[in-house]
């Protein structure tokens, strides 16, 4: 098994408590809302704390796929929220599991910053190519931004 790494910072122009509401504690409610062809996302173990699990299922054309989302670390103090896709019919054949450390930190003009480190754990010698590194960053990076957009037009959420 091998790991690949990713490390990226995302600018963005509400507070982190905002954000992590969001982004993290209302995730399940407000992404079926905000991204197409995700359908649902039910919990099936947990309540929201470390060792959670959510079923995320997804639509894209004639095809259902969903993935297994294993909360890792939650401190909503610091501003952390760490998970893992463990598995499902949406994980790559190549992966055993993708593990996400964040952190929003306090950026300028009363807005945040969420750090993202990103561990795709490969199965046997399988890599990845710096376009599918770049759209992976870019769908992430992505979501933050669908979130921040939504945050700005909705300022009593």
């Amino acid at each position: 098994m091998g790991v690949v790494t990713q490390e990226y910072a995302t600018p963005a122009a509400v507070p982190r408590n905002r954000l992590f509401k969001a982004m993290t504690l209302n995730f399940h409610n407000l992404f079926p809302k905000l991204v197409n062809g995700i359908h649902s996302i039910v919990f099936t173990q947990g309540t929201g704390g470390p060792g959670t699990i959510k079923k995320i299922t997804t639509i894209e054309g004639d095809k259902t796929k969903y993935v297994l989302h294993r909360v890792d670390a939650i401190d909503e103090a610091t501003f952390v929220y760490n998970f893992s896709i463990i598995e499902g019919t949406g994980l790559a054949d190549t992966l055993e599991k993708v593990s996400f450390e964040s952190k929003l930190e306090e950026g300028p003009n009363g807005g945040s910053i969420r750090k993202v480190r990103v561990q795709f754990f490969t199965k046997g010698d399988a890599t990845f190519s710096e376009e599918e590194l770049k759209a992976n960053k870019a769908k992430i990076e992505g979501l933050v931004k669908l979130v921040e957009s939504y945050l700005l037009e909705n300022p009593d959420y």
